[in-house]
């Protein structure tokens, strides 16, 4: 079976727009109904894919942080280069972290973080990650459980120093936190079992934002964006951009 590649997407609307980043191992999927919800209330919407996602687990692992950073720099720019100056950066785990960064290095209307890590995983818990995405990628791909075992045992063998530079970065982001002012949201589903929940309560503490709201989504795991809090997670980030 042929995998359908996922792609940015752009939603035209108002003068208003938000740069809607997705997590590791995500892509735009994770994104696009909040992208729809909100440019149906009239705000231009774009969500970047990051370079190796959406594509096969060899072509991920041969990217780094940088790159996917450089993905949402680009984005940005982009949103800059058709003529908005109004940007909120609204992000899903990583993405949220890159939502940050953003804030102490551009202009930013505002901030959204959603079940965003600032406590790293042990290298095992990574890799383990980046093999169940593996996996179900091959699956997905139609291929023989035969097949997926074999190319499964080859693909273990390869080095993921690459995946392994996420951690520096978000360390250096959370260092920085302090020279965050700009508008925060802070948004976390309570049954997230991905990250640590005390990422959430550094990234409110560690900015110095005078605007800031921290919300908990009670029966919200990780992919809060798709979870059964959805609609109201929507309507949370649409009132607070309305503020801005």
């Amino acid at each position: 079976m042929k995998v359908v590649t996922p792609k940015p997407f752009m939603y035209k609307g108002g003068e208003k727009a938000v740069l809607l980043l997705h997590g590791f191992t995500g892509n735009t999927v994770d994104v696009k109904r909040l992208g729809k919800y909100l440019n149906d209330r009239g705000y231009t919407c774009y969500a970047p894919l990051y370079k190796g996602h959406g594509l096969t687990p060899e072509e991920l692992i041969e990217t780094n942080v940088e790159d996917w950073w450089q993905s949402v720099v680009e984005g940005y720019q982009f949103l800059k280069s058709q003529g908005y100056e109004q940007i909120a950066a609204v992000g899903l785990s990583l993405g949220g972290v890159f939502s940050l960064k953003l804030a102490y290095n551009f202009s930013v209307s505002g901030v959204v973080t959603m079940c965003s890590p600032m406590y790293q995983k042990k290298d095992e818990a990574m890799q383990k990650r980046v093999i169940d995405y593996a996996y179900n990628y091959k699956k997905f791909e139609g291929k023989s459980d035969e097949t997926i075992e074999a190319e499964m045992a080859e693909f273990q063998k390869v080095p993921m120093n690459n995946i392994l530079t996420i951690r520096d970065f978000i360390l250096d982001v959370q260092e920085n936190l302090d020279q965050v002012f700009a508008p925060l949201f802070v948004a976390q589903g309570r049954l997230d079992h991905t990250i640590n929940l005390e990422s959430v309560n550094n990234i409110y503490n560690g900015v110095n934002s005078y605007e800031k709201e921290l919300k908990w989504y009670e029966k919200s795991g990780h992919i809060i964006t798709l979870g059964p809090e959805r609609e109201q997670l929507y309507e949370d980030i649409y009132e607070f951009l309305e503020l801005l």
